[in-house]
């Protein structure tokens, strides 16, 4: 059984960062993908970035340049680093990895002064 478990979300004013974890535990496939998505309210989630197994990352041009996805295979966790933050990006994160669509339980992030 596969579980993902998020951490990292907080409060932090516009301008600041913060580092989201998405850490895997179970039996994983060597190839695979970890996606960040956000759902602010009253909003679809959204997909942000990807960070493929390869070292490949794609991003949204919501976050693109300002976001950074990154992950350590070998202790099967998934970064995001977020920096500059803006109060747009106020949400609800969830990472998912792929295959079997596995989702983590969700970290919220709040940007305001």
């Amino acid at each position: 059984q596969v579980q993902l478990v998020e951490s990292g979300g907080g409060l932090v004013q516009p301008g600041g960062s913060l580092r989201l974890s998405c850490a895997a535990s179970g039996s994983i496939s060597r190839i695979n993908i970890m996606d960040w998505f956000r759902q602010a309210p009253g909003k679809e989630r959204e997909l942000v970035a990807s960070a493929i197994s390869n070292g490949v990352t794609i991003y949204s041009d919501s976050v693109k340049g300002r976001f950074t996805a990154s992950r350590d295979n070998a202790k099967k966790t998934a970064y995001l680093e977020m920096n500059p933050l803006k109060p747009e990006d106020t949400a609800v994160y969830y990472c998912r990895l792929r295959p079997g669509d596995y989702w983590g339980q969700g970290t919220q992030v709040t940007v305001s002064s």
